[in-house]
């Protein structure tokens, strides 16, 4: 046997263990996901890796549709936050103009233009560490009258308690974003106005409310795979994972202490919405933030890994997304339908 065939037979076996593994955990829906074994499939060779991550797809979903959101900014910066990678924070001067709650009228247009240019979910962000008591009723108000356009709602507002999380829930929310953005060890290095139990104590209260939850991260921040592996375990061993699952990319804004960061490898992050998918096999996994710095093929392989939703529209909060237009031209491209 050549040394060609046997380095070919020892990698179908590693990967054979590491799918029995895998199998066997999804099957059964066992969540106790270990550093080593995701460690692992991040270390698979590039084909192997899409491969099971897109059998996966197959099983759960339909590979040729993607769920399609609009993400608008209902109150923009000030916040109180110092997260490194954000515009919004008060911490860091980027040019970013404050404004206040949006309208409901203003809010209800652009919820129209967002179904008419075929989204099926609206996603509402306001730059708060939390939410504040005296503006819940406000905010369940908007809630209300997005959801009657008949789209589906969801909300990211930064912590909330149970007592909130219930109310927004009676409101008709459908979503709540809060992302745990990192591994517990790294979230410390790029946020210390909260602590990484925080997030998962919102997490805990939406959940409990019968909200569905919208959770993930960002990666490119300096992060190591260790990191980008521990994020998901973390996602992927809660008690229920979360039906949306964003991987963003970092988007590097001037005058924010992460705009000179190295740029992560596109393959890497690829790697990442593979093993998000094979992890987390029934949630949606939304190809987030940063793909207007992403081509055509870079967004095709992460289709083909299991990215199953995107935001449409050509601004997520406050940094650049890529011109509807454009997402229609790839989507017809690549034989993929909006849903």
């Amino acid at each position: 046997m050549s040394l060609v065939q046997k380095n070919i037979q020892k990698t179908n076996k590693e990967f054979e263990n590491i799918e029995l593994v895998l199998d066997n955990k999804i099957e059964n829906e066992i969540k106790d996901f270990q550093i080593k074994e995701v460690l692992e499939l991040f270390a698979l060779p590039f084909n192997d890796l899409i491969f099971k991550a897109s059998q996966l797809h197959r099983q759960f979903h339909n590979p040729n549709e993607v769920q399609i959101s609009t993400l608008l900014s209902i109150k923009t910066g000030g916040c109180p936050e110092n997260c490194k990678y954000c515009p919004q924070s008060a911490h860091y001067d980027t040019g970013l103009e404050k404004q206040g709650l949006l309208a409901i009228d203003k809010i209800l247009e652009s919820a129209q233009n967002a179904k008419e240019a075929g989204a099926s979910r609206f996603c509402m962000g306001a730059a708060w560490r939390s939410l504040h008591d005296r503006d819940v009723e406000k905010i369940c108000e908007i809630v209300q009258a997005v959801k009657d356009t008949g789209l589906e709602t969801c909300m990211t507002l930064g912590m909330l308690t149970d007592t909130q999380s219930k109310k927004l829930k009676e409101a008709g929310l459908d979503y709540y974003n809060h992302n745990i953005d990192s591994s517990e060890e790294f979230y410390s290095e790029i946020i210390s106005t909260r602590n990484f139990a925080d997030r998962l104590n919102t997490l805990k209260n939406v959940r409990e409310a019968g909200l569905n939850v919208c959770s993930g991260g960002i990666v490119g921040m300096g992060e190591t795979r260790q990191d980008r592996a521990k994020m998901l375990i973390v996602l992927a061993n809660l008690p229920k994972q979360p039906e949306s699952v964003p991987i963003n990319m970092l988007v590097k804004v001037k005058g924010t202490p992460l705009e000179n960061i190295d740029n992560l490898d596109p393959f890497e992050f690829i790697r990442t919405i593979a093993v998000a998918r094979i992890m987390m096999p029934k949630s949606k996994v939304r190809l987030s933030a940063g793909r207007e710095e992403m081509n055509e093929q870079t967004q095709a392989l992460c289709f083909l890994a299991g990215a199953n939703s995107i935001f449409y529209g050509e601004k997520l909060l406050t940094t650049q997304n890529p011109q509807t237009k454009k997402d229609q031209d790839l989507f017809l491209k690549l034989g993929i339908r909006g849903v």
